[in-house]
C-alpha cells in the first residue's frame, strides 16, 4: 500500500491543516490528491469520513468515495484516480472544522496508541485486497436506510483510514474483525445488502 517514506504528516496534522482557511471553501478531491501516490488513498478514505455521520450527505458524498477507495485496493492500484466530475467535488472546508472541533479530543487519545507497527501486514497486497473488499460493503451499507448506523460506520472507517495513514497494522485488525462484525449483523442479518443486490441484478443485469 503506503511506504513508510509516504507517510510521513500525522492524521491530526492533516486535520490541522485541511480545517485552516475559509470555511466556505470547497476542498476539491483532485487538487487535494495531486501528488499524494498511495498516501492519497488513506487521505480520500478520511475525506470521506466527516460526510459519512450525516445521512443524507453521506449517500451523495461520503458513500461512492468510500467505494472507489475499496475498489482501488481491491484491484491494488498504486495510484488514486478520480473521475472528473468526482475530482472537483469534495466536502467543505466547514464540515472539516466541525469534524475537528468535535473529534480533536478523541484523535488525541487515539494517537497514544496509534502508531507505526506491522508495517508489512499494512504493505502486503492480500491485506490490500480485503481492506478494499471491507470498504466497498461498508460503502453501501451506508448508503442504505439503515437507522442509527451513520457513526458506527463512520468510526469504523476513521480506524481503517488511521491505520493506513499512520501504517498500523495492529489497528488494521482490529478495523478488519470490528467492519466484518458490522457488515454481518447491520448487511447480512437486516437483509438490507440482499435486497438491495436482489433490486440492482433485476433491474440492471437481468
Amino acid at each position: 500500500m503506503t511506504s513508510e517514506s509516504e507517510r510521513g504528516t500525522s492524521t491530526r496534522a492533516l486535520l490541522d491543516e485541511l480545517a485552516e482557511g475559509d470555511p466556505k471553501d470547497l476542498l476539491a478531491l483532485g487538487e487535494l490528491l495531486d501528488g499524494l501516490g498511495q498516501r492519497g488513498f488513506g487521505v480520500l478514505l478520511f475525506l470521506a469520513i466527516p460526510p459519512s455521520f450525516f445521512p443524507g450527505v453521506a449517500a451523495v458524498i461520503g458513500s461512492p468515495v468510500i467505494i472507489l477507495v475499496g475498489l482501488h485496493l481491491l484491484f491494488l492500484r498504486q495510484h488514486v484516480w478520480l473521475p472528473k466530475f468526482l475530482a472537483k467535488r469534495g466536502p467543505h472546508r466547514e464540515l472539516i472544522i466541525r469534524f475537528e472541533r468535535r473529534f480533536d479530543p478523541w484523535l488525541k487519545r487515539l494517537e497514544r496508541w496509534v502508531r507505526p507497527r506491522w508495517e508489512w501486514l499494512v504493505d502486503h497486497p492480500l491485506a490490500s485486497i480485503y481492506t478494499g473488499l471491507l470498504l466497498v460493503l461498508l460503502g453501501f451499507l451506508l448508503a442504505l436506510p439503515i437507522p442509527f448506523t451513520n457513526v458506527v460506520f463512520a468510526l469504523l472507517l476513521l480506524l481503517v483510514s488511521l491505520a493506513l495513514l499512520e501504517g498500523d497494522g495492529r489497528l488494521l485488525l482490529v478495523s478488519w474483525l470490528t467492519g466484518s462484525i458490522a457488515v454481518l449483523v447491520y448487511g447480512v442479518l437486516s437483509g438490507e445488502l440482499a435486497r438491495r443486490s436482489a433490486w440492482w441484478i433485476d433491474h440492471f443485469l437481468l
